[in-house]
């Protein structure tokens, strides 16, 4: 057999087949593989993303500067930044999401996608579901109440929604939800 027919088994290559696993001690193993580099990689590329432009965006809201933005038609970058919708409860919406992109990123370093403790992940799945939540908020505030829409704040909500999107569909198979059980198992059960 030829060297380049064979291919060694890598679990590391594969995409996390929750599928696969029969038993608990299956499961674990294939949990404890953790989602494929390219994942991890990707949600740290975007957090680091969302963070650079939410510090730019907080920049400009303490320091006043104007936005590299158009300030013409429906595309107002500094309208959006200065209106009453650019605070929540009584904080700057830029700085919610500085935090919000500093947690993400801690929470989707390697380290932390590969550990064993479920509330981590269930952590980072809650915070992408709450992010997600705010950023439609925001889009539904720029477009019914403000009129306008910012082009690094819809960056922010493209980039969150991508975090989003990665997140829900890697993190439920890591913790078993939605894994399917052998048909005696769950007959079992009734």
């Amino acid at each position: 057999m030829a060297a380049d027919e064979v291919r060694q088994h890598n679990p590391s290559d594969e995409e996390f087949d929750e599928g696969s696993a029969q038993t608990d001690d299956e499961y674990e193993e294939l949990a404890h593989q953790g989602p494929a580099p390219w994942r991890v990689g990707l949600s740290v590329i975007l957090s680091l993303l969302g963070l650079g432009i939410s510090i730019y965006l907080t920049i400009d809201h303490f320091a006043k500067i104007a936005l590299v933005c158009s300030g013409g038609g429906i595309i107002n970058c500094q309208k959006v930044t200065t209106s009453a919708q650019s605070y929540f409860l009584h904080i700057p919406v830029a700085v919610l999401g500085l935090c919000f992109y500093v947690v993400m990123l801690i929470i989707n370093l390697p380290p932390l996608w590969h550990t064993r403790d479920r509330r981590v992940h269930i952590a980072r799945l809650a915070l992408a579901v709450v992010g997600m939540c705010f950023a439609l908020y925001l889009v539904a505030a720029e477009l019914v109440i403000i009129g306008n829409i910012c082009l690094w704040c819809t960056s922010v909500h493209v980039i969150t929604f991508a975090l989003f999107v990665l997140i829900l569909a890697t993190v439920p198979p890591m913790l078993g939800w939605g894994a399917r059980r052998p048909l005696e198992e769950a007959e079992a059960d009734y």
